[in-house]
């Protein structure tokens, strides 16, 4: 009696960072049917995401925002809204967990679940299984996801291209068991997951373009073309093989924040506070991961494109704005000291990581020294009441916007460039101004 096939599904939310920034901002990006997510439209950085819209265009994810511009003049512009995003992606991983205990994180946008053994608790066919879970996650975040449904994470993730809207699909594609080398025959072989650039490239000039191109040779043939590993790997992927367990996936290793400026930056003051906007959002990012960090890297890319970095491992793991911004300071000082040169970009990141329980809720005007040791020794690093402060913060910045509240300085900046240049009073001959 042969083993029950596999019943795996790949979960990918459609336009994930666009749909979120829509969202975030209903007024501006939400009204907009061409959106870029990545960066202003002056920036130097690359493209998160486009809508479908802009996607005709020739736009894609990865390309500088500068070439997209160009590409298509009319889109909007916006910033990757990563605080957001992170909760919906815990949002719908939270749906998915409702179906089946085996659920693997492939992004920040993508899942596989594994629903071997739910046929009786379902009582149905996969692919009105994947249609109720689409519907529970758009209940649940208003999101909309895609769901490709198949014998192994290969096909269903290949499959999952055909379900999406953008492609004429309904949103949800199953493959059949038995029917994979059949729907595999479709796909160009450079549509495959990881078949990379150079091996499509090599590919194509043996003459390997399509998958049928591919099925055409024996696996002797491909391992004497491509090698043993690479010529057994693609004899089976063609054909849809694809042993891989859907397993949860390993432990996040990091988080981090990173800009590239739209001009070279040179002075000290104008690049202390971009790092202080960016270590308030990755501190942001690592509570709402529910984690502490023991280490802090800071990145700095010079105008030369030379890329330098330094880190610090603390004793005890922190979490709050002030913790994380004061040791990025000081590495990014100690970065400066050695080279002073125009800064293209500039990162944090947090590693090193160790569970946080989130503290009592701080009153906004606790005495001052509230949570503070009492005296003598040097100063912790990291006090309750920055703990509980930093909580209290984002529970109001998640009720009434990211820019209600922060630090002072960058509030000045941002009300400096509302103003716009300000003009300055010069004494005239006759000593009125």
């Amino acid at each position: 009696m042969s083993a029950p096939s596999r019943r795996i599904l790949l979960v990918d939310a459609d336009a994930f960072f666009v749909a979120v920034a829509r969202q975030v901002d209903p007024e501006g990006a939400g009204k907009a049917k061409l959106l870029i997510v990545g960066g202003s439209a002056e920036s130097r950085g690359v493209v998160c995401s486009a809508s479908y819209e802009v996607r005709k265009y020739g736009v894609r994810s990865g390309m500088p925002i500068s070439r997209a511009v160009r590409l298509c003049p009319a889109a909007l512009c916006v910033p990757v809204p990563g605080p957001e995003c992170s909760r919906q992606s815990r949002a719908i991983a939270a749906v998915l967990a409702r179906w089946t205990p085996v659920v693997q994180a492939s992004s920040i946008d993508e899942w596989y679940l594994d629903l071997g053994g739910t046929e009786a608790l379902y009582d149905e066919p996969l692919a009105a299984t994947a249609h109720r879970i689409r519907a529970a996650v758009h209940e649940a975040t208003g999101l909309s996801v895609s769901i490709g449904a198949g014998t192994s994470k290969l096909v269903a993730k290949v499959a999952v291209e055909v379900a999406k809207p953008g492609a004429g699909g309904d949103g949800v594609h199953e493959v059949a068991p038995g029917t994979e080398e059949q729907f595999m025959r479709r796909f160009a072989l450079a549509d495959l997951p990881f078949v990379g650039p150079k091996l499509a490239e090599k590919l194509a000039r043996n003459g390997l373009r399509r998958v049928p191109d591919a099925l055409a040779y024996s696996e002797e043939a491909l391992v004497g073309l491509l090698g043993a590993r690479t010529g057994q790997w693609l004899y089976e992927w063609v054909r849809g093989i694809d042993a891989r367990p859907v397993a949860e996936r390993a432990e996040q290793k990091s988080v981090s924040r990173e800009d590239t400026f739209a001009h070279d930056l040179h002075e000290d003051a104008d690049l202390e506070r971009e790092l202080l906007r960016l270590s308030e959002r990755v501190a942001a990012d690592l509570r709402g991961d529910g984690l502490r960090a023991r280490t802090i890297t800071v990145k700095v890319r010079d105008a030369d494109f030379v890329t330098r970095q330094a880190a610090r491992t603390l004793d005890t793991a922190v979490e709050s704005d002030r913790a994380v911004a004061a040791v990025a300071r000081e590495l990014f000082r100690r970065l400066r000291k050695t080279r002073r040169v125009g800064v293209r970009l500039l990162g944090v990141a947090l590693s090193g990581f160790g569970e946080a329980a989130a503290p009592a809720q701080l009153a906004l005007f606790d005495a001052a020294g509230a949570g503070e040791p009492a005296t003598g020794g040097a100063p912790p690093m990291e006090t309750e009441r920055d703990r509980r402060l930093a909580h209290t913060l984002d529970a109001i910045r998640d009720r009434f916007g990211r820019e209600v509240i922060g630090p002072a300085a960058l509030r000045d900046a941002a009300d400096r460039r509302a103003r716009g240049p300000v003009a300055r009073r010069v004494p005239l001959s006759d000593g009125t101004e």
